[in-house]
């Protein structure tokens, strides 16, 4: 089985969701800024985070191609995952306005509140009403016709969403507490623009590497959900 996964920024990749995909027998695929067509086709498409914005296609023409893929599959009840930007761009293919959230950089490790569905949802429930999971983005979207909301943050309300067979995640659901301090150090323009305290959000990680056990087991129910629905 094939998983098409679409990178957008260096150094930063699948994280420890491409050996939960890996294990539930998919072959991974990486695009960089790139589709091709046969990708329509993939048993699996993940669209995993990037700096753009979803709605920045003229000047990153390949978000328009990956948002007609995305459509596309939508279209035909073909799996994707969203992930951050990947998220924002499968709700841009559902027809949604993206945009530039009011309520300013939401960044570090914090928890997402899962709501009564979310609790109920095939792949998540079982989880503690509240997860800890790394959070980068100040984009969100309006709430996407049919799908169903799964958590939500006091600062944002869209923060994972089940549509058809797909999943979206406005957080990092990949992303482990190492990786999260090497993006500040990485990125610290970035979180200087927005008045991020680096040192505060660089406390938080123990809380990130506390939660790793019960995030690796949500992937793995992910890639097993996905393994399933295209068997």
């Amino acid at each position: 089985m094939r998983a098409v996964v679409f990178e957008h920024d260096e150094n930063t990749g699948v994280g420890r969701l491409g050996p939960a995909l890996q294990q539930a027998g998919f072959t991974l695929i990486r695009r960089f800024r790139t589709v091709r067509r046969e990708d329509v086709d993939a048993e699996l498409v993940v669209v995993m985070g990037g700096h753009m914005g979803a709605y920045e296609g003229e000047q990153h023409p390949f978000l328009q191609s990956e948002i007609a893929l995305l459509a596309e599959r939508l279209a035909n009840e073909r799996p994707c995952l969203g992930i951050c930007l990947g998220a924002q761009m499968m709700a841009s293919a559902a027809g949604v306005e993206v945009f530039l959230g009011k309520n300013g950089f939401e960044v570090g490790a914090a928890p997402v509140r899962w709501t009564p569905e979310g609790l109920k949802d095939p792949v998540i429930a079982g989880v503690r009403p509240r997860t800890v999971v790394a959070h980068w983005h100040q984009d969100t979207f309006k709430p996407v016709p049919g799908a169903t909301l799964l958590a939500s943050t006091d600062r944002y309300t869209q923060q994972a969403f089940r549509l058809g067979n797909s999943y979206g995640f406005q957080f990092h659901l990949e992303l482990e507490a190492p990786v999260l301090d090497s993006w500040l150090t990485q990125w610290p323009e970035e979180l200087n623009h927005h008045g991020t305290d680096i040192a505060a959000v660089r406390s938080q990680l123990p809380k990130l590497k506390a939660a790793q056990a019960e995030l690796d087991e949500l992937m793995h129910r992910l890639a097993h959900h996905f393994a399933k629905t295209v068997r």
